[in-house]
């Protein structure tokens, strides 16, 4: 009897609008399709996911299997779903005030969150100091609101902050690039800046979370590889105008600027311009004797001696 094989299927689905893509097994539900949503089982307890795409040559999953898909949601679950979500605005608010009533300092409740079923409530903070709050008092308090929910206090950072509340960023855009279309955030230095040439103005590399600006990442590997064909800042250079030294790069543009020896300033591409102790070197090879060329076994055109 010949033994069906069944394809593995998995899909990407996401727990917030703008959130990380998790991996889950969508074998035993073959009928799902991007934008359907689903249950399925994490570490904190059962969670409702939209699916957003499908893996075509998933591998092996870095540890154990791949977890499954439990089953599509229903409509009424999506019912629930939206009234907890109605609600998540009242819990924020009562969670400040319990906060300000305990004197809790230098800590901020950014959200509330809740489960789709209401079984569980997050409260997502962010903390304004180094060291790490102490939440037990603020947590009881909650849970003796919130009597038959679960209640979690969740620390996330100020780039999150910034995605929750959305607005305007620092560039002008109406709309954050984090609160937008970024589903995660890059490490960001601020080599990155120097590497692109932008001004280390604390004004123009940070957003309105007070860290550097997530665009900083965009195009910083392109700045990089171009900069490594072009000579850098201070070398000596030899153009279609004479001699002079490198001022300024311009990486997008595979130019440089230079200062010339009669003081002027001019932009030249790539191919225009050569490296001075390159060019140097080239001469003094051509003009060096040529070892086999007394005895007449070469061919480099040269006159012999005598």
């Amino acid at each position: 009897m010949t033994e069906i094989v069944t394809e593995l299927r998995i899909a990407g689905v996401r727990f917030q609008k703008l959130g990380k893509l998790y991996y889950f097994d969508a074998t035993g539900t073959p009928d799902l399709h991007p934008g359907d949503f689903v249950i399925v089982s994490t570490s904190r307890g059962r969670e409702m996911a939209e699916v957003v795409d499908f893996v075509p040559n998933p591998g092996q999953p870095a540890e154990g299997s791949w977890k499954r898909i439990d089953r599509l949601a229903t409509a009424q679950e999506l019912v629930v779903r939206q009234m907890w979500q109605r609600r998540e605005l009242e819990a924020m608010i009562e969670c400040r005030a319990k906060a300000s009533e305990i004197g809790l300092r230098n800590v901020k409740i950014a959200r509330a969150e809740y489960s789709y079923d209401g079984s569980r409530i997050a409260f997502l903070f962010v903390s304004e100091t180094d060291e790490k709050p102490d939440l037990k008092d603020l947590r009881k308090q909650m849970q003796r609101i919130h009597r038959k929910t679960e209640v979690e206090l969740r620390q996330i950072g100020p780039r999150d902050v910034a995605r929750l509340l959305g607005g305007m960023g620092a560039c002008g855009m109406e709309e954050r690039c984090c609160s937008r279309f970024l589903t995660e955030f890059s490490p960001i230095s601020i080599k990155m800046a120097k590497a692109q040439g932008i001004s280390l103005n604390p004004q123009e590399i940070t957003g309105m979370c007070g860290r550097l600006r997530c665009c900083l990442v965009y195009e910083y590997e392109q700045y990089t590889e171009a900069r490594k064909t072009l000579p850098k800042r201070n070398k000596r250079v030899v153009t279609p105008m004479g001699e002079g030294k490198v001022l300024d790069v311009v990486p997008l543009k595979q130019a440089v600027i230079v200062l010339l020896e009669d003081g002027r300033r001019a932009e030249f591409l790539k191919h225009e311009v050569q490296p001075y102790e390159e060019l140097k070197a080239l001469e003094s090879k051509s003009q060096a004797p040529c070892d086999k060329h007394e005895n007449g076994e070469c061919d480099c055109g040269k006159e012999r001696p005598g």
